[in-house]
């Protein structure tokens, strides 16, 4: 197999303009060269494929790589799926999905979730405000899979309730739905939980510090909003394991960097054959020594 060919990265954004962010993520990354395509869609993607599938030998595959993002995770994943059905025999390439970054973020929230319960998610009893966004339903499948009990709150209970049947069919893991729409509605949920994780938009706050600092069963928090306010009162972005009262902390910066260096190496893996596909699952494996 001959290895002397350039890695190429190309990236295939949802949006009408590629991600920049992604772009400097795969340049840190150490790809040779990076080609970039806007409004990418699940009709046009597969011309876009067949270009990386035609253009090298099969031995040499190994040396393209796809990554699908943009800000609608909905159509990465649908653009995703049109790529799997584009590959036959041994043209493929491998894949990352990382629409909005939600993926690698997920990954990075799980492992440093799992590192303050002591190593192990098993059998602990979660919740997850904003279940239903993009990062929160990762966060919660990570966790199912994980072992975890998981409460799944989101303004809607309705909302909730569909995504506790899609998780609980998909993991076979315990899934709880709740309304996080009020401090009375999400009550009952937090005191049973010894771990949160907080997964709601910029600068929403939905946990004020009056309400989670008294929680009897709590040991973990994790809040994954550095915008002002923050979402859970009390806990810095900067927070990486931080004690406050008595609970362990980690904010948005805390967990992104291991997001960034989940990201890099996710890239990295991609060139180590042709038939990856890398998705919120295969990010926290490739993060499990990276913390």
């Amino acid at each position: 197999m001959a290895d002397d060919k350039a890695s190429i990265l190309i990236q295939l954004d949802v949006d009408p303009q590629p991600s920049v962010f992604d772009a400097v993520v795969a340049v840190d990354a150490k790809v040779d060269h990076l080609f970039r395509h806007g409004d990418v869609t699940p009709e046009n993607v597969k011309d876009l494929v067949y270009g990386a599938l035609f253009t090298r030998g099969p031995a040499d595959l190994h040396r393209t790589a796809l990554f699908v993002g943009g800000s609608d995770v909905s159509k990465a994943e649908a653009v995703l799926e049109s790529i799997r059905s584009t590959f036959f025999g041994p043209f493929r390439v491998s894949v990352l999905l990382d629409a909005n970054g939600a993926n690698t973020t997920a990954a990075a929230a799980v492992l440093s979730a799992e590192k303050g319960m002591g190593g192990s998610l098993e059998g602990v009893n979660a919740a997850v405000l904003a279940a239903t966004g993009p990062v929160g339903q990762r966060v919660a499948r990570l966790l199912g899979r994980l072992g975890a009990k998981v409460a799944v709150g989101s303004r809607d209970e309705n909302r909730a309730a569909k995504l506790a049947d899609q998780l609980r069919e998909a993991t076979g893991s315990t899934y709880v739905p709740f309304s996080n729409a009020s401090r009375d509605a999400m009550q009952p949920a937090l005191e049973q939980a010894s771990l949160i994780v907080s997964a709601g938009p910029e600068g929403a706050r939905l946990l004020p510090a009056s309400q989670w600092q008294g929680l009897k069963a709590l040991k973990v928090v994790v809040d994954l909003n550095a915008v002002p306010p923050t979402g859970i009162e009390g806990i810095e972005p900067n927070d990486k394991g931080a004690d406050r009262n008595g609970v362990r902390a980690w904010g948005a910066l805390g967990v992104g960097g291991l997001k960034m260096k989940i990201h890099k190496r996710a890239i990295q893996e991609l060139f180590r054959s042709n038939d990856k596909i890398l998705n919120a699952e295969e990010a926290l494996e490739l993060g499990r020594d990276l913390g």
